[in-house]
């Protein structure tokens, strides 16, 4: 008998949370956005969470989230783009609520965003903010982790997979419905299975296993000869472990924790980054951050630190260089002096021309028009082929491809006139 024609008053609340929890759905984005796009959705989703519910609108600084993401911090074009797509973006979930009910909603990603003062400004639809902050509906998408990511079909596999590891199965999609969820639906090329399981499914697949903290694999379901349906079966990476956030209030207590949280860094990023770098390590990096000074974006500076491991020139070892070492440099360093001979001649090569090229122009304004015209026509007469000659009628004592045979030509006409 279908769950939906049950008596849920009969049923013992074990059993009601088993069967909710089976039949939850997780919110579907709609795949049709760029890795960075999926990137920036789950970073501002991250800066939000712990107002989510609480509060109107959120902020965020526009270089830190640049910054964070991995846009070029200037690039306010592409941020533009990036938040007008998420707008435009669909949520849509289907599942039972906890009363058994079924319910079906869609919102757009981000009910509205603007930039100004530097400062990106964005809000969810109330339903759907409600939905996000559910960890039992939607999984906060670790912002480390899709780093790692480097296709957006990864990342929406991803997304979408990770939200159901829970259950340990995604459920069957029909292929109509994944493609959606890929950003593929409307292509006559994927409409081919072959093509979408060349080309999606197992690049995805690969990606989602190698970079982040689960394993997936795909799963079939045929009619006849035809696929028809697509799962994930989902477990945990045992390899990717450390990516584990501590929820404990032991974490709050860190004499680091509450310094990054002065530095206005979130509560959960705050975790996150104790959680995946350890507490010395994230230590150091405060530090320096504080000692460079003049930093505009501390968040956003911090968050580089870490994710590059930047450190004081002065605390890094100098090596003892190898022969190999002294001798590659001792080759750059004759290259570089060769280069820059060769570069010094080039230059005086083409002043002395240019020099040469003034005299002839002088010595031309001094000759009347009879005299011109035979010095024209004597100068042509003298040369081998057609190109030289053409480039002479179009450019006259100009011509940089007859240089050499016009000074020597002058020089005939005009000794010493060169020895200016």
């Amino acid at each position: 008998m279908p769950d939906t024609q049950l008596n849920m008053d009969q049923l013992s609340g074990a059993l009601r949370r088993e069967t909710v929890k089976k039949n939850v759905a997780a919110i579907h984005i709609s795949g049709k956005l760029s890795l960075l796009q999926r990137k920036l959705s789950n970073v501002l989703l991250m800066n939000a969470y712990d107002a989510l519910t609480t509060a109107q609108s959120h902020t965020i600084d526009a270089r830190t989230l640049a910054m964070m993401v991995g846009y070029n911090s200037n690039d306010f074009d592409t941020l533009r783009a990036s938040l007008r797509a998420l707008a435009e973006t669909v949520a849509e979930w289907d599942m039972l609520d906890e009363q058994g009910r079924q319910e079906w909603g869609v919102s757009s990603l981000l009910s509205f965003a603007k930039l100004k003062g530097g400062v990106c400004e964005y809000s969810y639809s109330p339903a759907l903010a409600q939905k996000l902050y559910d960890p039992k509906i939607y999984a906060l998408i670790n912002v480390q982790i899709q780093r790692n990511f480097s296709s957006g079909h990864g990342l929406a596999l991803y997304e979408n997979c990770y939200r159901f590891v829970r259950t340990g199965s995604t459920g069957w999609w029909p292929l109509d419905v994944f493609r959606k969820l890929m950003g593929v639906d409307g292509s006559d090329y994927y409409a081919s299975f072959k093509h979408l399981n060349a080309k999606i499914i197992k690049p995805a697949v690969t990606e989602v296993n190698k970079s982040s903290d689960i394993l997936i694999e795909p799963e079939f379901q045929k009619k006849g000869r035809t696929v028809t349906d697509i799962r994930f079966l989902i477990k945990g990476n045992p390899q990717k472990a450390m990516f584990e956030i501590d929820d404990s209030d032991g974490v709050r207590n860190l004499a680091v924790y509450k310094t990054l949280r002065k530095q206005g860094v979130s509560d959960r990023l705050a975790r996150q980054w104790i959680a995946e770098h350890g507490e010395d390590y994230v230590q150091k990096k405060l530090d320096y951050v504080k000692g460079q000074g003049g930093v505009k974006s501390t968040v956003g500076y911090l968050s580089a630190a870490l994710r590059d491991d930047y450190e004081d020139p002065k605390d890094i070892p100098t090596p003892e260089p190898t022969p190999e070492a002294i001798e590659a440099a001792r080759k750059r360093v004759a290259e570089k002096a060769s280069e820059e001979k060769a570069y010094a001649a080039r230059t005086a090569e083409r002043q002395a021309r240019a020099r040469k090229l003034a005299i002839v122009e002088d010595l031309v304004s001094r000759r009347n028009p009879t005299q011109r015209d035979a010095d024209k026509r004597l100068f042509l007469a003298g040369l081998d082929n057609d190109l030289d000659r053409e480039h002479f009628r179009s450019h006259g004592w100009r011509s940089g491809l007859n240089a050499t045979a016009i000074f020597d030509f002058w020089e005939d006409l005009e000794p010493e006139a060169f020895n200016v």
